[in-house]
């Protein structure tokens, strides 16, 4: 798809390629492993920069190894808290998106990280069904896309789908949309004890339901959905999809033009009150709002056949698109809550929209990233909150197509 014209793909190109040139050198000498193994904002999301640079041509293979052996050189960090976005599975990630690009150069390593991240995800499933059991609330950490099950699974898939370790993970979503019943208020599976920063908090007495694709339930929703349109499904998958955009449904607001959104988290007097304490919709962005929660619909939609529900998400993201009420919340150029993550998010929606009119705002997404990374004089250099984020936006902008590696499927939008 063609999202631009000439004008924008050059500064486009311009503006990945001084990114790409300032980390083209690894620190010296290697962080340590726990920054080094950070996805998130460490030499992890540095390599994918490289790796996508690399398959599209525009970037050498002997950088993205450099930054690969950067990311190993103190070992890899392989703990019970190790996450797609942490350790191990992040490695193995990275790893994996070189595989049809290298000649098998990392073939051994692979499989040694994937018996790893096995190992690792069966060890929290187990605990994750050992808590559902004993009718606990679950922690964040426990399932969402940065810390938890859902960010394993959404590598499994991608990468390991045949493993029994995804089925596991997949089986255990399914569990983690049932009704809970805890202390005599009964609530959807996923509502957490813990505020939206992982913390206990009395601005949150009871806790909260969280409907960010980041940390909230549109994470499963999207890894469920992903794995039913490549035909891997469990027992109850489609009623767990069900269930998720249920609540979704009953959530949703609109506004004085009768556009639909979300609120970002559902709190204990919400949930007593069935009326959300969020008014009016917050920052369109890839973590939190409805851009995030839009594309987890679509692709909903998309696996169970349901039009109207693609039609609902594609047309809710377009009306965001235009709102400047919304828009004028988006001041930086991350992935995770700035123009990059906006213009990748829609651009993924407009790849599968039954509507143009998600794909026209491409051109002007692009546009305000450039402006706002030209005007950063201070950038952060990580994947999710810093300017190489930006980069892995534009190269694919560069090259008028979706992310060559598909890198992106940590976002869960692909």
């Amino acid at each position: 798809m063609k999202p631009s014209p000439l004008a924008v793909l050059r500064p486009a190109a311009a503006a990945a390629r001084a990114v790409a040139d300032h980390l083209t050198p690894p620190p010296d000498p290697p962080p340590p492993p726990a920054h080094a193994q950070n996805l998130a904002d460490g030499a992890v999301g540095t390599a994918l920069l490289h790796i996508e640079r690399a398959a599209t041509g525009t970037g050498a293979w002997a950088t993205a190894h450099h930054w690969l052996t950067t990311i190993v050189d103190g070992g890899v960090l392989a703990t019970p808290d190790s996450s797609l976005y942490r350790g191990a599975p992040a490695i193995a990630y990275a790893l994996h998106l070189t595989a049809t690009a290298t000649g098998g150069r990392y073939t051994g390593a692979r499989h040694a990280l994937d018996r790893a991240v096995a190992t690792l995800t069966h060890r929290r499933v187990d605990q994750a069904m050992h808590r559902i059991t004993a009718r606990q609330l679950p922690t964040l950490a426990e399932y969402d896309l940065i810390s938890g099950l859902t960010g394993i699974g959404a590598h499994l898939l991608r990468h390991t789908p045949g493993d029994d370790a995804l089925a596991r993970v997949l089986a255990y979503l399914v569990r983690l949309t049932e009704p809970i019943r805890h202390d005599g208020v009964t609530r959807p599976g996923w509502w957490t004890f813990q505020d939206p920063h992982a913390a206990t908090s009395a601005a949150f007495p009871g806790g909260h339901a969280n409907l960010g694709l980041a940390h909230g339930i549109t994470g499963p929703l999207a890894l469920l959905a992903h794995a039913a349109r490549r035909g891997i499904t469990v027992d109850g998958h489609l009623d767990a999809i069900g269930r998720i955009c249920h609540w979704l449904d009953t959530w949703c607001q609109h506004d004085h033009d009768g556009q639909a959104w979300w609120p970002q988290w559902i709190t204990a007097q919400d949930h007593r009150t069935h009326r959300p304490t969020q008014t009016g919709p917050l920052r369109p962005s890839w973590c939190y709002g409805t851009p995030g929660i839009a594309r987890a619909q679509q692709l909903a939609g998309l696996a169970t056949a349901d039009t109207h529900r693609r039609h609902l998400a594609e047309h809710a993201l377009a009306a965001c698109l235009t709102d400047p009420r919304q828009l004028d919340h988006v001041t930086d150029t991350s992935l995770c809550h700035g123009w990059a993550g906006l213009l990748l998010t829609t651009w993924r929606t407009a790849v599968d929209a039954t509507t143009p009119a998600v794909a026209a705002h491409l051109p002007h997404l692009t546009d305000r990233l450039l402006h706002h990374l030209s005007m950063d004089d201070h950038p952060a250099d990580g994947l999710l909150d810093g300017r190489t984020g930006a980069a892995l936006a534009l190269t694919a902008v560069a090259h008028g197509t979706p992310p060559t590696s598909d890198w992106d499927a940590c976002l869960l939008l692909t």
